[in-house]
């Protein structure tokens, strides 16, 4: 069976199974995205407009979050209880083809959750951005981090309570701990630079140079290391994979 056919039969899989979760975790993305973006609003009063653009331009990144890493791992979660995950190891379809059929379909369910984010927090807050053709990459490939990682996660931790509790509390620091509604400078240097590693900064600086003039720096550096944890999840879940093997 030629990569193409398989992919595509994977894919079909992945979207049947999509249509009983999505509209659940669809609803709950945007719950906890707009919820929260509308919440920074009541926390900080009188908000300047340079404020305002960032929590603005860091709702996209807010509504990637639950998407990739946390739904994800949970739907592999759920799987390995029904044992289904054991059942598609079993499919006659090489294991990379599931693994990328898996990642296009939680890549993709962000988008809608993203752009519906967006405009709700646009409106809220009445910020003009400036978009750019920019903003197509670095959503795709923001996207696809959490999903590679998320990924990873979900394969490497085959307890389901601890997997559960670390993406709760990936949320919990995503939300509360995160630059990513305000500026990294607001925070302690020592959770700065920690930020300065992990991804969910880097996510926020990408997608608001796409959608902003001014407010993102170190552009660059932001693409080179959401590129160094896509390959690390996507290499956590191929070492995974091998070991079943």
């Amino acid at each position: 069976m030629t990569f193409v056919r398989s992919y595509g039969l994977m894919l079909r899989w992945e979207l049947a199974s999509a249509r009983v979760w999505l509209p659940f975790w669809l609803g709950l993305q945007l719950l906890l995205a707009v919820g929260s973006c509308i919440m920074y609003g009541f926390f900080i009063p009188n908000l300047t407009p340079a404020a305002a653009a960032f929590i603005v331009t860091g709702a996209p990144t807010i509504a990637l979050v639950p998407i990739g890493l946390v739904m994800l791992p949970f739907q592999v979660s759920l799987q390995r209880t029904r044992r289904t995950f054991d059942f598609l190891w079993s499919l006659p379809v090489a294991r990379p083809v599931t693994v990328a059929a898996t990642l296009t379909v939680f890549t993709a369910a962000a988008m809608p959750g993203i752009v519906v984010t967006l405009v709700i927090a646009t409106l809220r807050y009445g910020v003009r951005l400036a978009v750019s053709p920019q903003i197509v990459p670095a959503v795709v490939l923001a996207s696809l981090m959490s999903a590679s990682v998320g990924l990873g996660l979900a394969y490497g931790i085959r307890n389901g309570l601890v997997l559960g509790l670390l993406t709760n509390l990936l949320i919990f620091v995503a939300m509360m701990f995160s630059p990513i509604a305000m500026p990294i400078a607001n925070f302690p240097t020592w959770l700065a630079d920690l930020h300065r590693i992990l991804p969910l900064y880097h996510m926020a600086v990408v997608i608001r140079a796409g959608l902003s003039t001014g407010l993102a720096t170190d552009v660059g550096a932001s693409y080179l290391i959401l590129g160094l944890w896509t390959i690390g999840g996507l290499a956590v879940a191929g070492w995974v994979i091998g070991r079943r093997g």
